[in-house]
C-alpha cells in the first residue's frame, strides 16, 4: 500500500458520538483548530475539523507539527539500520557518534528513554529558537549536566537523546536525517504531505491568553540537531497512514516482527497515573483494559496524538494549533467509542493448510512439577502455552530452523523450547529454559532436575 485507503465510514451514531466529543474538546480548550480522525481497515473512517486555518474549517490536507510523533519516525529509521545489520541495540552510542559525554548509552537505551541523559539540549530551550547543527550542539557538553541518571536505572524522557539517534541515523546513511526519513519512510508509505517544515496549507501555531479570549502567534523554525526529535509536520491524512502502518500495515518499511518488538514496552514510566510503559520509540498505554500503542507530541503552539488499538485494528488521531489547552484523552476515548460500538469482526477461524508432524507431537497436556499447562499448535503454526486452571505463566512460541522453538512473550519471551527424546527416540519432555515439562506430574521417565523419589507417589500416610 502506498496512499491511503478509502474504508467504509463509520456507523452514523458513532460517527455523531466522536463529532461530538471532538467539538467540545475544540470548544472547551479554546483551540484555534482542530482535526481528529479514526483509522481502520487501512484508511480514514471517519474524520473532522474544527475551527478556522486562514478562515476556512480544516480538513484531512492541512499541515499541523506533529511534535514528538517525530521520535517514532526517527526510531523506524534506527529500526532499519538495525534490521540491516549495520547498527545493533546493544551497541554504545560511542560506536557511531563518538566524543559525547554519553557514548557508553546504548542504542536501545536511548530508544527507550532509560539511557540516563537529560531532557531538553544545552543552549537556550530548542523548541521556541532556531537550533545548531549537531557538532555545535555537542560542543556544549558537559558530564555533569547531560547524564543526570545512570543508564538503565529509570525511565527519563529525553529529547537529547533522540537527537543522538538521528545524528546516529545520518551518519548511517550519509546523508542528513530529514533525508533519510523522507526517502525510507514518509515516501514509501505514501505520506507525501509530511515535511520537516510547514509546506502547502498549514496551520500557524498559536499560543492562547489563560484568561483571555485572545492570541499569539509561536515561532517556527529549523531544529537543527534536535530535529529528529520533534521537527516533522504532516496532514491528518498522512498521520492516517502512519497510523494504518502502526496497525502492521508496513509496506516493507519494516517487518512485522520489528514492529511488534518497537511496540513491547522497555521503560515504565513511573509518574504516570496510569499503566504507562515506554517501548523503542512508541508509547504504550493500558486504558481501560485495552493496551494502545503510538506517540502524543507537543511544540510551542501544537498539540498532537497518534494511538493505535492493535487487538481492534483501529487507530485514533487528533492535531490542534494551540500550546495548551488539548485534552489527552480524546484519542484512548474515540478508541473506545469505536471498540463498543462497532466491534471488530475477526477472522473466521480455519485448520492449518499443512500439518507438521514434529509440531503436532508437542501439542496436549504438559506439566510442569504438578502444575498442568496445555500446548496447542494454531493454525498460524504457533504454540500456545497456556495454564490449565489457575495462575501460570502463558506464552506464545515460534519454530526456529533447528526444530527448537522460541518465546515470543510473556515471562518466557527469548526463551528457547526444546523438545526432549528418551533412548528410543520417544518424546518425553519439553526443556523450557531449563524448565521441564511432562506428559504426567514428575514423569520419573523424564530428565527432572533433582530426579524423581523411586518410591513414587504415595497415599496420605506416606510410605511404610
Amino acid at each position: 500500500m502506498t496512499a491511503a485507503s478509502s474504508p467504509p465510514p463509520l456507523d452514523p451514531t458513532t460517527a455523531r458520538v466522536l463529532l461530538a466529543d471532538a467539538a467540545r474538546v475544540q470548544r472547551d480548550g479554546r483551540l484555534p483548530s482542530l482535526v481528529a480522525g479514526v483509522v481502520r481497515d487501512g484508511g480514514l473512517a471517519w474524520s473532522t475539523g474544527r475551527g478556522e486555518v486562514d478562515g476556512a474549517a480544516p480538513d484531512a490536507d492541512v499541515q499541523y507539527r506533529l511534535g514528538s510523533i517525530t521520535k517514532t519516525v526517527t526510531a523506524v529509521a534506527v529500526m532499519r539500520l538495525r534490521d540491516e545489520g549495520l547498527l545493533g541495540l546493544d551497541d554504545p552510542l560511542e560506536h557511531h557518534v563518538p566524543g559525547t559525554p554519553f557514548g557508553d548509552r546504548t542504542i536501545g537505551q536511548l530508544l527507550a528513554h532509560d539511557a540516563g541523559l537529560r531532557a531538553e539540549s544545552p543552549g537556550p530551550w530548542w523548541e521556541r529558537t532556531p537550533g545548531p547543527g549537531w557538532e555545535e550542539l555537542a560542543s556544549g557538553f558537559t558530564a555533569a549536566s547531560e547524564v543526570p541518571h545512570g543508564a538503565g536505572r529509570r525511565f527519563h524522557y529525553s529529547n537529547l537523546g533522540f537527537g543522538a539517534l538521528g545524528e546516529v541515523v545520518a551518519r548511517r546513511r550519509g546523508r542528513p536525517w530529514a533525508d533519510v526519513v523522507r526517502e525510507e519512510v514518509l515516501l514509501p508509505l505514501g505520506m507525501t504531505r509530511t515535511t520537516p517544515r510547514p509546506s502547502g496549507r498549514a496551520a500557524r501555531g498559536w499560543a492562547v491568553h489563560p484568561w483571555a479570549d485572545v492570541v499569539l502567534p509561536e515561532p517556527e523554525h529549523d531544529g537543527g540537531a534536535m530535529a529528529p526529535a520533534g521537527q516533522l509536520w504532516a496532514t491528518l491524512g498522512d498521520l492516517g497512514r502512519f497510523a494504518a502502518f502502526l496497525l502492521g500495515d508496513t509496506a516493507g518499511v519494516l517487518s512485522p516482527d520489528t514492529l511488534a518488538e518497537m511496540r513491547e514496552p522497555a521503560a515504565v514510566d513511573a509518574s504516570s497515573p496510569g499503566w504507562a510503559a515506554y517501548g523503542l520509540g512508541l508509547q504504550v498505554v493500558r486504558v481501560d483494559g485495552a493496551t494502545l500503542v503510538g506517540h502524543g507530541g507537543s511544540m510551542p503552539g501544537f498539540l498532537a496524538g497518534v494511538f493505535v488499538d492493535v487487538e481492534q485494528a483501529t487507530g485514533a488521531l487528533v492535531l490542534a494549533n494551540a500550546t495548551s489547552g488539548l485534552d489527552g484523552r480524546i484519542t484512548s476515548r474515540m478508541l473506545a467509542a469505536v471498540r463498543e460500538r462497532e466491534p471488530r469482526v475477526v477472522e473466521p477461524w480455519t485448520p492449518l493448510a499443512d500439518v507438521d508432524a514434529a509440531a503436532l507431537a508437542l501439542a496436549g497436556t504438559w506439566y510442569w512439577g504438578t502444575s498442568g499447562y496445555g500446548l496447542r499448535l494454531r493454525s498460524d503454526g504457533l504454540l500456545d502455552l497456556a495454564p490449565l486452571k489457575g495462575g501460570g505463566r502463558a506464552s506464545r512460541f515460534r519454530r526456529r530452523d533447528d526444530g527448537t522453538w522460541v518465546g515470543l512473550d510473556g515471562y518466557h519471551a527469548g526463551e528457547p523450547l526444546r523438545p526432549v527424546t528418551g533412548d528410543d527416540g520417544r518424546l518425553v519432555a519439553l526443556d523450557l529454559g531449563t524448565f521441564v515439562f511432562t506428559r504426567t506430574p514428575y514423569d520419573p521417565a523424564a530428565p527432572v532436575p533433582g530426579g524423581v523419589d523411586e518410591g513414587g507417589w504415595t497415599g496420605r500416610r506416606g510410605p511404610s
